[in-house]
C-alpha cells in the first residue's frame, strides 16, 4: 500500500493572507464611519465624534501603511495575524468606551475577531484573543462614557442588564468560537484526506499504466533492434574468424539478441495485465490476496458458484487499491485467519472480508471511515518513519464508493470475534467499471 507522510497533508501552522485581514479591517473602518455619521447626523444624538474619528482614522492609516509596506498577497505568520485581530479588539473597545460601553448594541462585535481566529489560527492564539475580548468587555462594564441618547429622555439600564450583556458576550465568544473551530477542523481534515485519496488513486493509475507503456516501448524498439541484429549477423558472417573485429561484432549480435529477448518478456507480461483489461471477480480477488499470502496469516478465499455467469469488470485501480487496503487491515489485526468470501447474482456483486482479530472497538464502530481515525498504536509507529495517519480505511471507502460500491463495517456475532467488512456493487456498475465523479469537484 502507498505510504503518505503526515507532513504532506497536515500542517500544524496556518497562514492567513495580509489581504484578507486588510479587507476585514477596511470593512470595519467603513462600518464605524457609517455608524458615527448616522448617530451624529441621522439620529442627531450628542456623540463625542472627535475621539471616535481619531480612532477610526488611526486604524485607516495603519491599513494604508500595511498595504504600502507589504505585499497584500503575503501570508502572515499566525502571531502577526493574531496581533492585527487583537488590534481590532482594542480599537472596538476604545470606540465603545466613548459610546456607552456594553450598553452600545455594537458591543457584540467583540465576537468577530475571535470567530475569525477560530477558523484560521491555532487554538492557543484563539484562546488568547478570546481572553483579550472578555477582558475588554469586563473593563467596559465599569468604565465608559454615557451612551449617545436623547437628552430629554435619558436611557438608564440597570446593572443586572449590563451583567447579562457581559455574560452573553462571554458565552457567545466561547460557544461560537468552539463551534467554528470544530467545523473548520473537520472541513480541513476532510480536505486533506481527500487530497491524499486523489494522490493514492493517481499513483495506482500510474502503476497500472506502466504495463501499457512497457508494451508500447517494446513495440517501438522491436523494429530497430531487429535491424541491428540482422546487420550484426551479416557482418559476423562476412568477417573472417581471425579478424580483430570478429569478437566485437559477435558481442554486438549477442547483446542485440538479449535486448530482443527482454522486450519479448515485457510484451508477454503486459499482455495479461494492461490497464484496461477486463478481469473476472475471482481473478480480481486473487490479484488482491496474492501480496499477503506470506504474512504469517492464513487467507481463505471462498467464491460461491451461482447460476449466473461470473461478473467480469475492468482492472480498476480504485477497486484493487480499496479492496487491498481493507484486506491489509484485516491481515494486520488478524490472529490466525482472514476470510475473503464472494458471491453474485444477476443484480449484485459482493465481497466480504473478515478476520479473527479483536474487531472494531465500540467507540469507533459508528465512525469507521472518517479521516484520521486510527487504532494503530506505538509498535507500528515506532517502526515507521511517519506512523499511521488513520487514512487507510477512509481512502479505501472513498475509492470503492466512487466505483458504486456500498461499504459497511461490523463485528462478528458473539461468541465469534473479529471485524467484518462488506463491499457490495450493483452488478451493472461493477461490470461497467466506471468511477463516479466526485460531487465536490
Amino acid at each position: 500500500m502507498t505510504d503518505i507522510a503526515a507532513t504532506d497533508f497536515r500542517h500544524p501552522r496556518r497562514y492567513v493572507r495580509l489581504d484578507t485581514i486588510l479587507r476585514l479591517r477596511w470593512l470595519a473602518v467603513l462600518g464605524q464611519l457609517a455608524a458615527i455619521f448616522i448617530v451624529a447626523h441621522g439620529l442627531e444624538f450628542d456623540l463625542p465624534a472627535v475621539p471616535c474619528l481619531v480612532i477610526v482614522g488611526l486604524s485607516a492609516l495603519l491599513n494604508l501603511a500595511l498595504q504600502i509596506a507589504f505585499n497584500p498577497m503575503q501570508r502572515l505568520e499566525p502571531a502577526y495575524a493574531a496581533a492585527l485581530l487583537a488590534l481590532n479588539i482594542v480599537e472596538l473597545a476604545a470606540l465603545l468606551f466613548f459610546t456607552g460601553g456594553l450598553q452600545n448594541p455594537f458591543s457584540f462585535l467583540f465576537l468577530a475577531p475571535v470567530l475569525i481566529s477560530a477558523t484560521a489560527l491555532p487554538v492557543r492564539l484563539t484562546i488568547a484573543l478570546g481572553a483579550l475580548a472578555i477582558a475588554c468587555a469586563s473593563v467596559l462594564v465599569f468604565f465608559y462614557l454615557p451612551l449617545p441618547w436623547d437628552a430629554d429622555e435619558p436611557l438608564v439600564l440597570p446593572p443586572i442588564y449590563l451583567f447579562g450583556v457581559w455574560l452573553s458576550i462571554l458565552l457567545a465568544i466561547g460557544v461560537t468560537s468552539l463551534y467554528a473551530f470544530q467545523v473548520t477542523q473537520e472541513a480541513r481534515k476532510l480536505s486533506d484526506a481527500l487530497a491524499a485519496t486523489e494522490l493514492v488513486l493517481t499513483r495506482e493509475q500510474h502503476l497500472t499504466q506502466l504495463d501499457g507503456l512497457a508494451a508500447a516501448a517494446a513495440h517501438e524498439l522491436g523494429t530497430p533492434l531487429s535491424t541491428i541484429f540482422l546487420i550484426s549477423r551479416e557482418l559476423e558472417q562476412s568477417v573472417s574468424a581471425d579478424s580483430p573485429l570478429a569478437g566485437d561484432i559477435k558481442t554486438l549480435r549477442e547483446q542485440a539478441q538479449r535486448c530482443r529477448d527482454i522486450l519479448a518478456k515485457i510484451t508477454q507480461l503486459s499482455a495479461t495485465g494492461a490497464p484496461f483489461d477486463r478481469m473476472p471477480l475471482s481473478t480480481l480477488i486473487e490479484e488482491t490476496v496474492a501480496p499477503y499470502r506470506d504474512f504469517g496469516v492464513t487467507i481463505k478465499v471462498r467464491i460461491a458458484v451461482a447460476g449466473t455467469s461470473e461478473p467480469v469488470g475492468t482492472r480498476n485501480p480504485a477497486i484493487l487499491h480499496g479492496v487491498g487496503n481493507i484486506l491489509e487491515n484485516a491481515v494486520d489485526f488478524a490472529r490466525t485467519t482472514v476470510e475473503v468470501n464472494a458471491w453474485w447474482n444477476t443484480e449484485t456483486v459482493e465481497i466480504v472480508i473478515s478476520d479473527d482479530g479483536p474487531g472494531f472497538a465500540p467507540d469507533i464502530l459508528k465512525r469507521i471511515g472518517e479521516p484520521y481515525l486510527s487504532r494503530r498504536r506505538s509498535i507500528d509507529e515506532a517502526q515507521s518513519e511517519h506512523g499511521g495517519l488513520g487514512l487507510g480505511v477512509f481512502i479505501a471507502r472513498t475509492l470503492l464508493e466512487r466505483t458504486g460500491a456500498k461499504v459497511s463495517f461490523a463485528n462478528r456475532t458473539f461468541p465469534d470475534h473479529g471485524a467484518v467488512v462488506q463491499i457490495a456493487w450493483p452488478r451493472r456498475r461493477f461490470e461497467a467499471g466506471e468511477t463516479a465523479p466526485d460531487p465536490a469537484s
